[in-house]
């Protein structure tokens, strides 16, 4: 495979071929972020995609499913994108799904008929970074679109036939607005009903504006209970029709992973056990991105 740069997916894709159509992040501007930084994004070659699409081929038979890297490959241009797919269903026939992330404004560009012709295709599962329901917040992190849309995209994402699994990030507010993030975030979930929601934990990556902001003082990180209070706040202000929230990243301080509506009681208990000491929480050195 032709690999370039950092290559990044999705925890549930891990034993997913990675085939690299982008390489960095079309926005590649939040601050807490620093996975692209200095990467210029561009669209690989189709004769690159195409060689790599051969290699999986011959080589990647036992696996089942194809995750489009990079950050933002939803962003490719719809004949390419639907070229891509084709390939990769007439090459990997034993492939069951394809997955992508997706943001805001890749999902924007595109047409719901475009969306719903790239899900026909094959792409059966898109994961879009909310972060967190406040606009405030939002606007801080420079996410380039508020609630409103957020929510927008998401239902979009929804109604043209995806899967929609929505990443959230605890102690992205900091503390001023941790309670006001948590609790804008389930609204906003609510609104959307994704598949799945994955709560992670902010760390904070040196290099970043997030990290200078903490340095010098202007951003405040929040304690493992003060992360885990927000999760339970976002948690009890979240309704999912049918759907799962997890919060069991390799970042996370207490793994959890309920069925909604069914688990939700439970799951609150749960924190409320930890939050009073009685279940112990991950030691900091076992926390990762």
């Amino acid at each position: 495979m032709h690999y370039e740069g950092t290559i990044i997916r999705p925890p549930s894709e891990a034993n997913s071929i990675l085939l690299q159509i982008t390489v960095g992040c079309s926005r590649n501007s939040c601050t807490f972020c620093g996975t692209y930084a200095g990467e210029r994004f561009r669209i690989k070659s189709d004769a690159v995609i195409m060689e790599d699409i051969a290699f999986a081929a011959a080589y990647c038979r036992r696996q089942r499913r194809v995750f489009l890297c990079d950050g933002d490959a939803l962003i490719v241009p719809q004949a390419r994108l639907a070229r891509i797919l084709e390939a990769v269903r007439r090459e990997l026939p034993w492939v069951t799904r394809v997955g992508a992330y997706a943001n805001a404004k890749s999902l924007k560009r595109k047409s719901l008929a475009e969306l719903q012709e790239i899900r026909q295709l094959g792409l059966g599962i898109v994961y879009m970074g909310l972060e967190t329901g406040d606009d405030e917040t939002l606007h801080r992190i420079h996410k380039g679109a508020d609630s409103t849309e957020m929510t927008a995209m998401g239902r979009k994402a929804r109604e043209a036939g995806f899967k929609l699994s929505v990443t959230v990030l605890l102690g992205i507010a900091g503390r001023d607005r941790s309670q006001v993030h948590a609790q804008a975030t389930g609204r906003v979930l609510t609104a959307i009903d994704p598949d799945y929601v994955g709560a992670l934990s902010l760390m904070l990556i040196p290099g970043t504006p997030l990290y200078e902001d903490w340095r010098t003082g202007v951003f405040a990180l929040i304690t493992p209970a003060e992360m885990l209070a927000e999760l339970r706040t976002m948690l009890a202000a979240t309704d999912l029709s049918q759907g799962l929230f997890h919060a069991n990243h390799a970042s996370n301080y207490l793994p959890i992973k309920a069925r909604l509506p069914k688990d939700k009681a439970l799951t609150l208990k749960l924190i409320d056990r930890a939050l009073a000491g009685e279940v112990a929480l991950k030691p900091e050195f076992m926390r990762a991105l």
